[in-house]
C-alpha cells in the first residue's frame, strides 16, 4: 500500500507541539510494515534546509498569491522516507511560528498558505505533479491540511481514498466568506453542510467532511468531540459520521525518549538501574536554581502556557503544591498573563518555584527525567504525549480525567496501587481545588518510598507503541479504499 501523510510540521524539522512527534514517528512504523509511505511538507525555510538531497519534480507555477511555486522531493534526514516540499517563497519564506507573526497574531494570509498546502497534496495524490507515484491513501493531518480532502471530493475521479486526524479541535482554520471564492472550489461546497460554520467557513470542517475516514489521537477524543462541551461547535458534524469517526491511540518513538540511551540527559538510567534518575533530578534542580534536594517532591510541566492546558488551574493549586513541600520546575511559553503571572510566583518562592520560557526539545528531555511527577492539567486533551513520555522515563504523570490521558493514565486508586497496576494520579473537575487534591495525593504517596518505587515501575513498563497504532492506521486504510471502491461501484 501507498500512503501520503500531508502536514505543516514534522520532527525533528519543525515542531511546535505534538502534530510534528506524529508525522516524525507513524511514517517510519508504517515504512517499518512494508508500507511506501511519503509526506508533503510546506517549504518553510527549515523544511528547505532539513530535507536531504532535494530535487525539482516539477514546476506548479502561479497560484494561491505566489508568483513562484514548485514542488521538490527530498528525503528526510536519518530516516530516508521521501518527502515533497511545496516549495512557494512568497507564502512559506518565513522565520519563527509557522503559523503566528512575531506579535502573536495569525498570519493574515494563513488561508492562501495552507489552502495551497491542501490543494498540492489533492494533486499530488492524483499522481498530476509527480507522474512517477501516486497513493492508495491521502492522510492529512490537522487544519492545514484539511482542504486536500475537499479538493479530493471536488475531483469526481479521484483514484485515492482520504482519512483526516484531528490533533486538536479546537484549531480550526476559520475564514471570512468572502475569501471562499479564492479556493478555487464549487459553491455548493460554502454550504451549512460543506464549508461553512456560523458565518465563516473553516478548513477543520473540511476534514471532517469530505474525508473517507476520520481518527483522532486517542479513543476517549473521538468520544468526547462528539459532545457539546469538547465538539467545539463541530460535534453536529463529528456525530453525523457515525462509525467513519474512531480513535487511535497515539505512540512514543522509543529511540528518542528512552531513558537508557537519551544523550540529553545527565546520566541514562533503565527499570533495573535506576540510580541515573536521582542524578537528573540533581542535575535540574540546579539548572533551575531549584534547591537541590532529593528528599522533596519536584513537579514538572513542559507545556504550552495555555488555558487549555490546564496552567491557570496550576496557579490556584501552587500554595497547595509548597505547603506539601513540594518544588515546581517549568518549560513553556504561550500567552503573555500566563508567563508574567508563572514568572512572578517564581520571583517571590526562590528555590521552589522556577520558570524557564520558551522551548528546548533537549531541556525537555532533562525535564521530564528529572522531576518526580509531571503535570499535565489539561481541560481538554486530544492525546497528550509528555504523559507517555513521563511513563517511560519513571515519572509519575498528574493529569485531569479527559481525552488521552484517560486511555493512558491509571489513577492511583487504593485498590489500583494494591495490585499494582496505578501509574499515576487522576482529578475530574477542571477547578484548582481539585488539582490541589491531585497534587496532595501525589505528595503523600512521594513519602511511601516503596509505593512510589512501584508506580514508577509499573509506568516504566507501559508500552504505547507505534508500531501498535500503525497496525491499526494499516487497518483502517483498507477500510477507506475498500469504501470508496463500494462508492465508485454504486
Amino acid at each position: 500500500m501507498k500512503v501520503l501523510h500531508a502536514a505543516a510540521e514534522v520532527f525533528p524539522l519543525v515542531k511546535t507541539g505534538g502534530l510534528a512527534d506524529v508525522l516524525g514517528a507513524l511514517p517510519q512504523a508504517l515504512s517499518a510494515l512494508g508500507t511506501d509511505v511519503r509526506l508533503v511538507l510546506p517549504g518553510f525555510p527549515a523544511i528547505l534546509k532539513g530535507i536531504v538531497s532535494p530535487e525539482r519534480v516539477g514546476e506548479i507555477g502561479p497560484c494561491f498569491g505566489a508568483g513562484k511555486v514548485a514542488l521538490l522531493r527530498g528525503k528526510m534526514p536519518a530516516t530516508g522516507l521521501v518527502v515533497y516540499v511545496v516549495d512557494a517563497p512568497y507564502l512559506y519564506g518565513r522565520s519563527g511560528n509557522p503559523y503566528l507573526m512575531p506579535n502573536g497574531q495569525e498570519w493574515p494570509d494563513n488561508l492562501q498558505r495552507f489552502a495551497l498546502l491542501g490543494w498540492a497534496a489533492a494533486h499530488l495524490a492524483a499522481g498530476e505533479l509527480d507522474a512517477s507515484w501516486h497513493p492508495d491513501i491521502l492522510h492529512c493531518h490537522d487544519w492545514h491540511a484539511a482542504m486536500a480532502c475537499a479538493y479530493a471530493r471536488a475531483n469526481p475521479v479521484a483514484r485515492f481514498a482520504t482519512v483526516f486526524t484531528v490533533h486538536n479541535l479546537a484549531y480550526q482554520g476559520l475564514f471570512d466568506p468572502d475569501d471562499f471564492q479564492g479556493l478555487g472550489l464549487p459553491a455548493s461546497f460554502n454550504t451549512p453542510v460543506g464549508l461553512e460554520y456560523h458565518g465563516q467557513f473553516s478548513f477543520m470542517k473540511a476534514g471532517l467532511t469530505y474525508a473517507g475516514k476520520v481518527t483522532t489521537v486517542s479513543p476517549s477524543y473521538a468520544a468526547e468531540i462528539a459532545t457539546g462541551e469538547f465538539g467545539c461547535g463541530l460535534e453536529g458534524v463529528v456525530k453525523s459520521r457515525g462509525s467513519d469517526v474512531s480513535g487511535i491511540l497515539n505512540g512514543v518513538d522509543d529511540v528518542v525518549w528512552n531513558p537508557a540511551g537519551d544523550p540529553n540527559l545527565a546520566a541514562t538510567y533503565s527499570p533495573n538501574a535506576m540510580a541515573g534518575k536521582h542524578l537528573c533530578k540533581a542535575a535540574l534542580q540546579q539548572a533551575m536554581g531549584l534547591k537541590v534536594d532529593a528528599g522533596v517532591p519536584l513537579f514538572g510541566i513542559v507545556s504550552r502556557l495555555t488555558p487549555q492546558k490546564g496552567l491557570d488551574l496550576l496557579l490556584g493549586a501552587i500554595p497547595a503544591l509548597l505547603d506539601g513541600g513540594g518544588q515546581l520546575a517549568v518549560q513553556g511559553s504561550g500567552d503573555a498573563p500566563l508567563e508574567a503571572a508563572l514568572t512572578a510566583v517564581a520571583r517571590a518562592n526562590p528555590g521552589r518555584v522556577a520558570v524557564r520560557l520558551g522551548y528546548d526539545e533537549a531541556f525537555a528531555h532533562q525535564m521530564v527525567a528529572g522531576s518526580d511527577a509531571l503535570l499535565v492539567p489539561s481541560r481538554f486533551e486530544p492525546c497528550g504525549l509528555t504523559q507517555l513520555y513521563a511513563l517511560r522515563y519513571g515519572t509519575v504523570p498528574v493529569v485531569r480525567h479527559v481525552g488521552g490521558l484517560i486511555d493512558t493514565v491509571v489513577d492511583a486508586t487504593p485498590g489500583a496501587l494494591q495490585n499494582q497496576t496505578a501509574t499515576g494520579f487522576m482529578f475530574g473537575p477542571a477547578e484548582a481545588s481539585a488539582l490541589s487534591e491531585a497534587l496532595r495525593r501525589a505528595t503523600q504517596t512521594f513519602a511511601q518510598k516503596q509505593v512510589w518505587a512501584q508506580m514508577m515501575k509499573t509506568g516504566m513498563a507501559q508500552r504505547f507503541s507505534w508500531a501498535s497504532a500503525a497496525k491499526q492506521y494499516l487497518a483502517l486504510y483498507q477500510d477507506a479504499r475498500h469504501a470508496l471502491d463500494s462508492e465508485k461501484i454504486g
